[in-house]
């Protein structure tokens, strides 16, 4: 592909994509049609997803009602409480969520969440946006399942103005409604072989969903291109280790689409390497790459990057993608991405658009990410050992709500 096709793709797929809607399918129909017309045979594969439909969502404080979105997957309740707006997760402030509705700063994470339930929180508050942006967007967020583990008080999501708001007026009393349908749905991954001179295989992911806001081409429609790029480069070539291409659906909703895949065991024992593409091609910004894998790998992507004149930083560490479930399974994984800076590439919001990437920048990125994929699909052992490391496990552990972050 050149640099104009990609560019058509982006706006081809100018749309937003949840997790598990008919526009998430149409996009998995686009790529395998992308795949059948360079001669590979992609398949969409299903997987269960939870699922809701709000019928009602009224947040009321003082008597007067405040835009919101209610979560999805919180079950459906009414109820009145003071209101309490928590600052901190000290030992002086958690104590008083007990019978109140608390708006939180930030995303409602799992440890956040188990805050406000031991607290005796009953309802909860979050809000995104910014101040400094004229749209008053609100963003359609979820309880999810893995946060709630079935124990679901009612909370909405609101503007950031909305909440300075609240606080600058000293707001006393807060009531919620939220009613909502709630159901197993379908979420889908799209799944292309390309079998290697060994039953082995390298794992390439990038996740091609969207969030409710987002018409999602810097993330992570980029790496979704990425992924038919390289795959491109491969037809009628020769290679040692097969190469399966995944675009995972559902990422922006937990990573759901690679912890799908990532169930499998016995699939996974042949599994020698993940590469994750998660927003890559924009305009501005420098390339990274984090390497949840023995600190060896730094040294040679660095290496690389230095003998193919492409400035990028590497760590080793765990990345918010889809390359983390593979490392939880034993499988050594590197995320690749291009990072601009918030005032010129920003996320999850209406300003992600194909405005913020670059055809030139996605085929430069594309060229390194195809010669390291080359590099390792035609060794004659994957040089990166199939062990993560100890330091590695215990950020995995954090990431994944199995251990609590100290700091």
């Amino acid at each position: 592909m050149n640099s104009k096709e990609m560019m058509d793709i982006f706006a081809e797929n100018a749309y937003v994509r949840t997790g598990g809607s008919p526009e998430e399918l149409r996009c998995a129909e686009y790529i395998r049609e992308k795949c059948a017309q360079m001669g590979l045979q992609a398949e969409i594969v299903p997987f269960p997803v939870d699922m809701a439909a709000i019928q009602e969502a009224v947040l009321t404080v003082d008597g007067r009602e405040i835009p919101c979105k209610g979560y999805l997957c919180a079950g459906s309740a009414e109820v009145t409480a003071p209101f309490y707006y928590l600052r901190d997760t000290s030992a002086a402030s958690l104590p008083q969520c007990k019978g109140k509705i608390v708006m939180i700063d930030g995303y409602l994470g799992y440890w956040k969440y188990r805050d406000l339930l031991d607290n005796g929180a009953v309802g909860f508050i979050t809000y995104d946006g910014n101040i400094n942006y004229a749209d008053e967007d609100i963003d359609q967020r979820e309880l999810r399942s893995y946060v709630s583990k079935g124990e679901k008080i009612p909370g909405v999501n609101i503007n950031a103005k909305s909440a300075i708001e609240l606080i600058r007026k000293g707001s006393a009393t807060a009531k919620i409604v939220l009613k909502q349908d709630e159901y197993e749905g379908q979420s889908r991954n799209v799944i292309l072989d390309m079998p290697g001179e060994v039953d082995e295989y390298i794992v390439l992911t990038a996740h091609y969903d969207s969030t409710s806001l987002s018409q999602g081409a810097y993330d992570n429609l980029s790496g979704a291109v990425g992924l038919l790029g390289i795959a491109e480069s491969f037809v009628g070539k020769p290679h040692r280790y097969g190469l399966r291409f995944i675009w995972c659906g559902s990422e922006e909703r937990g990573l759901l689409g690679s912890k799908a895949y990532c169930q499998d065991e016995e699939t996974m024992k042949k599994a020698v390497l993940n590469i994750n593409l998660d927003m890559i091609g924009c305009i501005m910004g420098n390339f990274i790459a984090v390497c949840s894998t023995e600190e060896a790998l730094t040294h040679y992507i660095k290496y690389m990057g230095l003998e193919m004149g492409m400035g990028i930083r590497v760590s080793q560490d765990v990345y918010s993608s889809d390359s983390t479930p593979f490392a939880d399974q034993g499988v050594p994984a590197v995320s690749f991405a291009r990072i601009a800076p918030p005032n010129t590439g920003t996320i999850h919001n209406r300003y992600d658009t194909v405005a913020l990437m670059s055809g030139e920048q996605m085929a430069a990125d594309i060229a390194f990410l195809t010669a390291f994929t080359q590099r390792m699909a035609n060794a004659a052992c994957c040089p990166v050992e199939r062990k993560i490391p100890d330091n590695v496990k215990d950020k995995l552990d954090i990431y994944l709500c199995r251990k609590r972050d100290k700091n």
